[in-house]
């Protein structure tokens, strides 16, 4: 049995923001996971939804919901701009300790930021100029390569909501195209 990241308060909080975002927009699920987002978007009105994830076993869970799934390493296999492009990546840093399965839904990479990293360079190719990134970052996640990163891609971002956690802070990022 392969690992899906079943939804927790990292998913709940990104999900709680999507009904502002997604209604008549065009929004991509990025590591969709168990689908929830993209769930969230359809049932929230959006135009289109497409979910994409490298787990198969998460692409047949999404399928079923009736949500377009395709089986993709981030934007591998994604042709399409998007108005909306959501990603609740996975954000700690590696505990050698966590078992591989796990660790693919949880660890950004050995410092944490990498998955973080390899989505934005990505992802802005795939956003429509007056388009949205959703993701959720987490304060364990180191930042400050991924602020530098937008900062050379002249994008923006803003924290648009937050929950603190015993161990952590939970923060869903609002980025944007800077020519807006």
């Amino acid at each position: 049995m392969t690992f899906i990241y079943e939804p927790a308060e990292d998913s709940y909080l990104l999900a709680s923001i999507i009904p502002k975002y997604a209604k008549n927009k065009s929004v991509l699920d990025v590591g969709a996971g168990s689908g929830i987002l993209a769930e969230t978007a359809q049932n929230a009105g959006a135009k289109s939804v497409l979910a994409v994830d490298i787990n198969r076993e998460s692409i047949k869970i999404i399928k079923k919901k009736k949500i377009k799934a395709i089986n993709s390493s981030l934007f591998e296999k994604v042709k399409d701009k998007f108005d909306i492009i959501l990603c609740n990546p996975p954000y700690l840093p590696e505990d050698k300790r966590e078992d591989k399965e796990s660790q693919r839904a949880t660890t950004g990479g050995k410092r944490g930021d990498e998955f973080i990293l390899k989505f934005l360079k990505q992802a802005i190719k795939h956003l429509n100029k007056k388009g949205t990134i959703l993701i959720l970052l987490s304060s364990l996640t180191p930042q400050k390569r991924i602020i530098t990163l937008m900062k050379k891609q002249n994008i923006k971002y803003k924290i648009i909501a937050s929950k603190k956690l015993f161990f952590e802070i939970l923060e869903v990022w609002e980025i944007n195209h800077n020519n807006l």
